[in-house]
């Protein structure tokens, strides 16, 4: 059959749901989600490094890297009858958005399915419904990705937007003055809050649900959720927040070039699509030549027009599912205890090293597990350096103006490695 745009459309990603995908390449029966080494070993870390950087980019556990050589061999073979095999186009997509739908405790409609969390937030900044009469407030502390993609809708609609101080000290700043900031800020002509969950800059957590409690419900609360995303067992809907945007090629372990952006499903009429979706819904009008209403597609959920069409790295995207599953496996909660005993035994033993200055706070409240620090006389970048010199530390640099040290102990780590870093750093 002569492959067509239409039958690629009705054919693509539904390989994994319909069954027909080749066999898992390695078995994890081997596999204890109730043990924190049977976790580790499903990674192919390097044994000689002691990784704290594993949430930059995400190192694939076995489920996930066997799901993507699983669909990349089969595209190799012979993409086009990989992709025409299926007869519903949005099968391995729906896989997905209902492994996610479990694992955040939302509608699989609700999401939208991204490469990274900087398109997600671009896509819904991009899309969201301003005018010159409206301003969004967002803070300091907010990554280069949404200032920028603020700045960049501010230029096409002619809205302001603001940026704010939500604390003043990352050490010693606290839940009150946190939301008595947001709160502040926000007035008769906000549309929206963009806020990040966990700022990268510092390893403060915002404490989202008393925000949202804070603010009038006119006010859409945005929260790029990253550094919280697969770290905390705290669902969208618990968080109280209108959007979440986050990549799942950090803390989740997700396949890298994967992201999601959740919203309310009321809270999706403020936002448009800005990049055409492929679904079967949008994509037969028009080859119908039926315009779609200005508003949608009347049977389009908002969160799949708003997932970009064309070709995506298909093996990684269908992997996604198995990254959710295997986080589902392990348990939210366990992943989420783990990681702040992990990040607290860290804090404690840096407290105790006389030439470092802990910067993010103690409190679990008000962090997650990023841990930030300056060393006395040495660069972030020379720590760094150094720490993987002497000892092969793997340690990053938080890509700010204001640099520090980062580390982030995640569900890889042991509490040996951490007394190891602890002592590394006191050696700088």
């Amino acid at each position: 059959m002569t492959l067509t745009r239409k039958r690629l459309l009705q054919g693509a990603a539904g390989v994994a749901a319909a069954g027909l995908a080749p066999r898992a390449l390695a078995s994890d029966t081997a596999f204890d989600p109730r043990s924190w080494s049977s976790v580790r070993a499903q990674f192919a870390l390097d044994p000689r490094a002691t990784n704290f950087a594993t949430f930059l980019l995400a190192p694939h556990p076995l489920p996930v890297r066997d799901a993507i050589t699983r669909h990349a061999r089969a595209l190799d073979r012979d993409a086009k009858r990989y992709l025409d095999r299926q007869e519903d186009m949005g099968a391995a997509e729906q896989r997905v958005r209902a492994a996610a739908a479990r694992y955040l405790d939302v509608g699989a409609d609700e999401l939208a399915l991204t490469d990274s969390t900087t398109m997600g937030l671009g896509l819904l900044y991009g899309g969201l419904l301003l005018d010159e009469d409206d301003e969004v407030v967002t803070t300091t502390h907010d990554f280069f990705s949404t200032h920028e993609a603020l700045r960049l809708r501010a230029l096409r609609t002619g809205a302001d937007v603001r940026k704010v101080r939500l604390y003043a000290n990352a050490r010693t700043a606290s839940v009150d003055e946190i939301v008595s900031s947001a709160r502040r800020a926000v007035g008769s002509r906000t549309r929206a809050l963009a806020v990040t969950w966990v700022h990268s800059s510092t390893g403060v957590k915002l404490p989202i649900r008393a925000i949202a409690d804070a603010l009038p419900e006119r006010v859409l609360l945005c929260v790029d959720g990253v550094h919280g995303f697969g770290i905390e067992a705290t669902t969208p809907g618990e968080l109280g927040c209108d959007f979440l945007a986050a990549g799942c090629h950090k803390w989740l372990f997700g396949p890298r070039g994967t992201g999601v952006l959740w919203g309310r499903s009321e809270a999706w009429q403020a936002v448009t699509p800005t990049i055409p979706t492929f679904d079967g819904r949008a994509f037969r009008p028009w080859l119908q030549g039926v315009a779609p209403p200005p508003t949608g597609i009347a049977d389009l959920p908002r969160a799949v027009a708003m997932t970009p069409g064309g070709f995506h790295s298909f093996e990684h995207r269908w992997a996604l599912a198995e990254a959710f599953e295997f986080r589902d496996r392990i348990g939210r909660a366990r992943a989420a205890a783990r990681t702040h005993a992990l990040a607290r035994r860290l804090k404690a033993g840096l407290t105790e090293v006389r030439k470092v200055r802990l910067v993010t706070p103690q409190s679990s409240t008000l962090s997650a597990g990023l841990v930030c620090f300056e060393v006395d006389g040495v660069s972030p970048f020379d720590a760094v350096d150094g720490l993987w010199a002497r000892s092969q530390i793997v340690a990053s640099v938080t890509p700010y103006s204001t640099p520090y040290v980062r580390l982030g102990p995640t569900i890889v780590n042991t509490s040996g490695e951490v007394d190891r870093v602890v002592r590394a750093v006191a050696a700088l």
